[in-house]
């Protein structure tokens, strides 16, 4: 099986949970961090 990702279609409220959760993790880090989010399509041959 082939794995194929799009990028997941995200409510405006998930967008900024996501970016929420980039600043805690960039803080906590002390560097940046970018989250992106998939959706998982599978192909059946």
């Amino acid at each position: 099986m082939d794995k194929q990702y799009q990028f997941a279609n995200l409510s405006d409220g998930d967008l900024q949970q996501v970016h929420n959760l980039e600043k805690r993790l960039s803080e906590e880090k002390g560097e940046e961090v970018i989250l992106i989010a998939y959706d998982q399509n599978e192909n059946k041959k």
